[in-house]
């Protein structure tokens, strides 16, 4: 089964830049680059149904100052950047992005090789 740590320990996982009250950060920890970046091309293909809601994807590398996650080069953290015309817009995109994200999520922890590998070493140990 494959488990997605969503906390960041320097920030919340909704972070409010402080030029807009009405747009929000998600950042999502994955076990690979290769599984954020699968991630970001399976979610940009949805667009936004509003043209209220504007939606960005990319993917960072994990905070380094962190001392609970270990500092990797790689960009592992799929990050959503949201910004709406109202609060209720903006709540539900991101309702719709959580439930598209759970489905992405399922596939991958099902159909994906490397997941399987992961599980497989974590039994044997």
């Amino acid at each position: 089964m494959l488990f997605v740590n969503i906390h960041v320990p320097t920030r919340s996982l909704f972070c409010p830049p402080a030029n807009n009250k009405h747009s929000r950060t998600l950042d999502i920890p994955l076990p690979t680059a290769r599984l954020a970046s699968a991630a970001v091309q399976a979610l940009r293909v949805d667009k936004e149904l509003s043209p209220l809601v504007r939606r960005s994807f990319s993917t960072v590398a994990v905070d380094s100052q962190s001392s609970e996650v270990p500092s990797s080069p790689e960009e592992t953290v799929l990050r959503v950047e949201y910004k709406a015309t109202t609060n209720r817009m903006l709540r539900v995109a991101v309702n719709g992005f959580m439930e598209s994200l759970g489905v992405v999520l399922g596939v991958m922890e099902e159909l994906d090789v490397d997941v399987f590998g992961m599980e497989t070493t974590k039994e044997s140990e």
